[in-house]
């Protein structure tokens, strides 16, 4: 059974940061793409962090870019988003998801298969 388990969502104030987890178990790990999203209230899910495990490659929304940093380890079949300097926008569901794709083709986000349950973001001014 393949599950994705995201951790470390909470309410943070603006500037300051968060790392969220997802632990990944049922598939194998290294030939997927994890990608984070997520959600906001009244907007469309978009694509914010994603990691190519077969290349290295990664992708970041043009609004988090310098300031989130997506990692895996391997080991431990985690993905990690490291989010720095938040901003009242960043508020958000976030989801960890999983896709049997690499290289340019992470950025379609219809090709994972895979989601968490997502995990709760709330950055106050």
């Amino acid at each position: 059974e393949v599950q994705l388990v995201e951790s470390g969502g909470g309410l943070v104030q603006a500037g300051g940061s968060l790392r969220l987890s997802c632990a990944a178990s049922g598939f194998t790990f290294d030939d997927y793409a994890i990608g984070w999203f997520r959600q906001a209230p009244g907007k469309e899910r978009e694509r914010v962090s994603l990691l190519s495990h077969s290349d290295g490659l990664t992708y970041y929304a043009d609004s988090v870019k310098g300031r989130f940093t997506i990692s895996s380890d391997n080991a431990k079949n985690t993905v990690y988003l490291q989010m720095n300097a938040l901003k009242p926008e960043d508020t958000a569901v976030y989801y960890c998801a999983a896709g049997p794709v690499s290289g340019p083709f992470i950025v379609v986000t219809t090709e994972y298969k895979y989601w968490g349950q997502g995990t709760q973001v709330t950055v106050s001014s």
